[in-house]
């Protein structure tokens, strides 16, 4: 079902940048191929010879907005460079420098890779002094700005996919290796005992002596101790045992639905180890506003999930109910 959601969203963005590109191309939003006029303004002079020269670029705010029937004004001056070719001048825009719509959407779409720079040919250059000019830019034409947006997206989270995957291979073989020793050691079996009287209440279909019972308290401990992606595993493990429990394997048993929901808001008595690696020491005044934060989720949690499963409604859907329970 999840995956026919997410086709169905993306169908629905290609759909919609389909149609917003088109309504671009009819009213010429972005002005392929008509000149811009400009001011130049050299502040060391004209140089014929130069191949680089710094240049300020001044755009008259009524006549960019005549040009591109927009409300939006820009800034009086730009600084740039003027690059002399043989073949014609390009006028390259400062890097990073802020612009108004749709420079910006034009400077996104036809920048050099690596470089936030906007670039235009340069038409009808007549000097007025040895320090001004007046002419016109063109820019390189724009079109289906925001399908290319979301092909692009659409990579970059495939990419990001990938690595994510690669890099949860390590960690799953990593941590299923050594609960497999621990498991050959007994240590889950003695976790099991000790940990059964505090885990009973809120799994109580789970059987005594379950693996499931060390499985969740090695995850719930993962995930006090801020190693998000040790714990993955180890619930993904925990559920393969309470799914072996599952008469029926399409609906989640109560116990399901409590070590997802424990799993949300459980209690962080260390900080995140990735928020740590982004904000070093910093972090240490936010550790007790994490633990009472995460407490109280997880209370709540724990509440609503028994509350929840209580309801008639829940209580029908339930795949271990007996006929009593109905």
């Amino acid at each position: 079902m999840l995956n026919y959601i997410w086709a169905g969203l993306i169908i629905l963005s290609l759909v919609f940048a389909v149609v917003s590109d088109v309504r671009d191309l009819v009213r010429d939003t972005y002005r392929n191929g008509a000149p811009l006029p400009i001011t130049l303004y050299f502040p060391k002079g004209y140089q014929p010879q130069a191949r680089h020269q710094p240049v300020v670029v001044r755009i008259d705010p009524e006549n960019f907005r005549t040009f591109y029937r927009t409300e939006t004004a820009p800034e009086t001056t730009y600084t740039g460079e003027l690059v002399q070719f043989r073949t014609g001048d390009e006028l390259r825009f400062a890097r990073e420098v802020a612009l108004p719509e749709p420079l910006a959407t034009i400077r996104r779409a036809t920048a050099p890779r690596d470089q936030n720079e906007l670039r235009g040919t340069l038409k009808a250059m007549v000097l007025v002094g040895d320090s001004l000019a007046t002419a016109s830019v063109v820019f390189a034409p724009v079109r289906l700005v925001r399908l290319q947006a979301i092909t692009e997206a659409a990579f970059e989270f495939a990419r990001t996919a990938v690595t994510l995957a690669l890099g949860l291979i390590g960690l799953l073989a990593l941590w299923l290796g050594l609960l497999r020793i621990a498991e050959a050691a007994g240590l889950v079996q003695h976790l099991t005992r000790w940990t059964s009287p505090l885990l009973r209440p809120l799994f109580p279909d789970v059987p005594r002596d379950h693996p499931a019972f060390a499985l969740i308290v090695l995850n719930l401990t993962a995930n006090m101790l801020g190693l998000g992606n040790a714990a993955t595993p180890l619930g993904l493990k925990a559920m393969e045992e309470l799914q072996k429990l599952n008469p029926r394997p399409n609906t989640a048993t109560n116990a399901m639905v409590m070590l997802l929901a424990i799993n949300t808001a459980s209690v962080q008595l260390v900080p995140p180890v990735l928020l740590m690696a982004i904000m070093g020491t910093a972090v240490s005044p936010l550790v007790l506003p994490i633990i009472i934060v995460t407490l109280v989720s997880l209370v709540v949690a724990i509440l609503a999930a028994k509350l929840l499963g209580k309801l008639p409604a829940y209580r029908q859907t339930d795949p271990l109910r007996t006929p009593t329970d109905a």
